[in-house]
Parts: structure tokens; sequence; C-alpha cells
């Protein structure tokens, strides 16, 4: 027989902190309020989930690090948007790069809701009501801390 183990969508007893970047606020706005909504479907209750506000995406690193230890799972949330310079390749690949290392060194899930996009547009639509990543990013989160406890 074959075994299997996979995260579960419980999350009644876990507890997340949010990492947003204040850059590109109007987006990171719509992504803290797909991810709340998802974790309080799920059954976070509110004093289970802490916010804090970054400059932007270069710094979640730091800052998820500092938090990791505390929580079940850290939830980065931001967007960066192309523009006319290399700009974007540096911050869209060190922020992940940074947040993957997080997670790597604590143990504990770091997720990536960091949208990535080519303009403003890509960003509303992925953060808004209909389509959603900081939703999708909290799922992620419930999930992966629960595997973790599986494994």
């Amino acid at each position: 027989m074959v075994k299997m183990i996979a995260g579960n969508l419980e999350a009644s007893k876990l507890k997340f902190c949010l990492v947003v970047s204040r850059f590109n606020e109007m987006i990171s706005k719509g992504l803290v309020g797909g991810a709340e909504d998802c974790l309080k479907r799920h059954g976070v209750k509110d004093e289970n989930v802490t916010i804090v506000w970054v400059p932007g995406a270069f710094e979640m690193p730091l800052i998820a690090q500092k938090l990791a230890k505390n929580y079940d799972a850290v939830i980065c949330l931001g967007a960066v948007v192309r523009g006319g310079t290399p700009h974007f390749e540096y911050v869209a690949s060190e922020a992940a790069k940074g947040i993957a290392q997080v997670s790597l060194q604590t143990g504990v899930p770091v997720i990536f809701g960091v949208l990535t996009t080519d303009s403003l547009e890509q960003a509303l639509e992925r953060s808004g009501v209909k389509s959603n990543k900081g939703f999708a990013a909290a799922q992620a989160a419930i999930e992966m801390a629960n595997l973790g406890k599986e494994i």
C-alpha cells in the first residue's frame, strides 16, 4: 500500500503573518482582502492573523525571516509591475529568491504571493474580486502549514 501525505485546509488553530508591500498599495490592499477572506473561511480567528507592512517587495525577506519563528506560515503579498527599466527584473528576482531562502532556512512555509506583471491592468485583475491571488496564497499557506505538521 502506498502511503500518501497531504496537507488539509483546517486552519482554526493556526497562526499567520502577512508581510505586505506598501509599494503599489492599491494592489496590495486587494491581495490582503483576498488573503483575509480565505483565512476566515477556513476558521482562522482574527487574533491569529498579523499584518506587517514593509516599503516594497525587496524588503519582504528580512522581515519574513524575523517573523517566521512566531507563526505557522508567513504570506508575502505585493506587486512588482514591469516598467521601462531593468529595475523590475532585479526586484522581482531578489524578492522571489529571498522569500524562498527564508522558507528553507527557517523550515516555516513562506508563501510568495507577490504579483509580477507586465502592466497595472494585469495586477488589478489578479488582485480583485474575480481572481484574487491573495486568496490563493493564503490557501497555499494553510495547506503547507498543515503538511509540515504531518511530515
